[in-house]
């Protein structure tokens, strides 16, 4: 559903997840939906009350994080419609990167460590397996794609190509540092943060601001610490979802089709996940 009937603004840009609203004073209104994406698709089903846990997770790694860089956040004061899925935040020029840290290998990492001994491009010792901590935490940004388009991954040397070698040097020591005081601010509560992304805009005065969701299980990967400890990456995250889809769905991410509809036990189980980083990360119960 489209937030604009309630928040009587004018719509800037509806994401796979946020819509964009232009508020007069030039700040901008940012809603979360109860939309799910998986391999660059915005699914059929709606996750209920998502955008709230995303939301909420997001304003409290601000205060986590904040003495780190900047956030766009400027106010809670938001139409009572969209209250707890909204936030005001600062009108930037948005960097065109995911800023991508990984301190684990997995995902579309591992596949390509498999192939090369590289995670894109980077070499990696030998003997590593799914779900391996690495020694060092690396940087792997991409590039920002539209919708139903697929996100590319990039080296550094491209990536400085789009923001200047100065930026790009100052977005990459940025991100690894909120990467590493997430990840042990993670592990203290039984959660391992595999990867995550972030991304930045510059306000007026060039300075860098942190800016849209961050760290929330949409643009991470988070796993019970004590399950992976045994070898299972049993996971709080979407990661349930795009399993559910490449198995017993039955789905292929090549096939060139769009997912199918997700039945509500799988809907219910996503939600429940969702929930369960929200709780142990911040140690408050949810509530809508």
């Amino acid at each position: 559903m489209s937030y604009q009937e309630i928040v009587n603004l004018p719509l800037l840009h509806a994401g796979k997840i946020r819509e964009l609203y232009a508020r007069p004073d030039g700040t901008i209104l940012m809603v979360a939906t109860d939309a799910v994406s998986a391999f660059d698709y915005v699914l059929d089903a709606t996750i209920p009350d998502k955008g709230k846990i995303l939301t909420g997770l997001t304003l409290w790694w601000f205060k986590q994080l904040g003495d780190i860089v900047p956030n766009h956040l400027i106010s809670l004061d938001v139409p009572e419609g969209v209250r707890g899925r909204a936030m005001v935040v600062a009108n930037l020029n948005m960097v065109p990167i995911e800023c991508i840290a990984r301190g684990y290998l997995t995902g579309s990492g591992w596949v390509e460590y498999q192939q090369s001994g590289t995670v894109t491009g980077i070499e990696l010792p030998p003997g590593l397996h799914d779900g391996s901590r690495l020694d060092h935490p690396i940087f792997t940004p991409s590039t920002k794609a539209d919708i139903g388009a697929h996100d590319e991954n990039i080296d550094f040397a491209t990536m400085c190509g789009v923001t200047g070698h100065e930026l790009g040097e100052h977005i990459r020591d940025v991100t690894m540092a909120l990467y590493g005081r997430a990840e042990q601010i993670a592990r203290d509560r039984g959660i391992v943060l595999a990867d995550t992304k972030f991304e930045f805009g510059q306000g007026q005065d060039g300075k860098l601001v942190l800016a849209d969701e961050v760290l929330t299980p949409d643009s991470s990967r988070y796993w019970d610490l004590d399950a992976w400890q045994h070898g299972d990456l049993s996971s709080f995250d979407k990661q349930y979802l795009r399993d559910w889809l490449t198995g017993p769905a039955g789905w292929s991410k090549s096939s060139g089709e769009r997912p199918p509809a997700i039945p509500p036990e799988v809907v219910e189980a996503t939600r429940t996940r969702y929930v369960e980083a929200y709780e142990l990360l911040t140690g408050v119960p949810f509530s809508v």
